[in-house]
């Protein structure tokens, strides 16, 4: 029994040492970086300062709102702060609001 999985397996090594390996194509890259309009940092936070001060806001586009922001890794200006606590308060929501103020404290 030994000696049938001996034989087996020195079978199998030997067809992994002959196979060869093939050349691939290199596959086609698309960029789609390039091209685009850049957004200046006035229009970035125009942008956001107009998200929050939407009337009809609600609790859960607040907390996505809040989430993207601090998914880009910068600490959101003064005037996107305020924007976002008005709207925190606009819904009567504290708990958003210490959110808020914990995610720029840290």
């Amino acid at each position: 029994m030994f000696r049938a999985a001996v034989r087996l397996s020195v079978s199998g090594a030997r067809s992994l040492t002959w196979t060869r390996l093939g050349c691939t194509a290199p596959l086609a890259q698309r960029c789609y970086s390039h091209g685009g309009k850049q957004e200046t940092d006035e229009e970035f936070d125009a942008r956001w300062v107009n998200y929050f001060n939407k009337a009809d806001i609600d609790a859960w586009e607040l907390r996505k709102g809040m989430n993207t922001l601090i998914g880009y890794d910068l600490v959101p200006e003064p005037k996107i702060l305020d924007a976002a606590l008005r709207a925190c308060r606009g819904l009567d929501d504290l708990a958003s609001a210490i959110r808020i103020l914990e995610a720029v404290k840290s």
